[in-house]
């Protein structure tokens, strides 16, 4: 597996190379990463260059849509949060059908969505990366109803509910001077690291991995859970 922290990890000996000496793919390049690795190292680069404020230059709308409308070749499955501030996209510096993306609200997974991101690995993506993000308005409603029994209309607390266990396994860390946006920012990294570790029991005996990280809404910054 991707060991922890790789995602912002060790420099890459040389602008714009690849883990393995391969150039990062720029916009445009139709191939699928053959590696894991690779294709995280992609998403990384990606990141930086978001960060930085030096995105690649994009195809020609029209020129992009054409040569993406008759195959796909992404490289990556992305499964973040619906919060409007985290568009995979944007946040890893890549183009149209460079990313197969799922999203629902702090990553909450059931069968219908475990599927859709299933489609990726059974179409040779080598990467699943689970992407949660600070401040997420999904957690802080999950910790405000176990803390202070706050119930939301509708299907909301479905989701509330299936974000419980995230709570209950960061809460074995809390401690009592820990503030409520601590709190929550263990919750967020707690559900990255549950929902990696399910996904990792449905996606395996193939040749894709999973991984995980937090983005950072104020720096921009993917930084690596699990």
């Amino acid at each position: 597996m991707i060991a922890r922290r790789t995602l912002l990890g060790a420099s890459i000996a040389a602008a714009g190379v690849g883990l393995y000496g391969t150039p990062v793919a720029a916009h445009g390049q139709d191939e699928t990463p053959p590696d894991p690795r690779q294709a995280l190292n992609r998403l990384r680069q990606g990141n930086k260059r978001w960060v930085d404020g030096t995105l690649l230059p994009r195809d020609p709308v029209a020129e992009r849509r054409r040569r993406v409308a008759g195959a796909q070749h992404p490289f990556a499955v992305v499964f973040s949060c619906i919060d409007s501030r985290v568009p995979p996209e944007y946040v890893f510096d890549q183009d149209l059908g460079d990313l197969f993306v799922v999203r629902t609200g702090a990553q909450s997974l059931d069968p219908l969505v475990a599927g859709s991101i299933e489609y990726g690995p059974a179409h040779g993506v080598p990467l699943v990366f689970v992407l949660g993000h600070t401040s997420c308005g999904a957690i802080r409603a999950t910790v405000e109803s176990i803390e202070d029994g706050v119930q939301f209309p509708g299907h909301v607390m479905v989701l509330v509910d299936a974000l419980r266990p995230a709570y209950e396994v960061a809460q074995r860390s809390f401690d009592d001077s820990w503030s409520r946006a601590q709190r929550i920012a263990a919750t967020v990294d707690a559900q990255v690291e549950l929902t990696v570790a399910q996904l990792r029991t449905f996606i395996k005996g193939g040749l894709t991995e999973v991984a995980g990280g937090r983005y950072n809404l104020h720096s921009g910054v993917v930084t690596g859970v699990v």
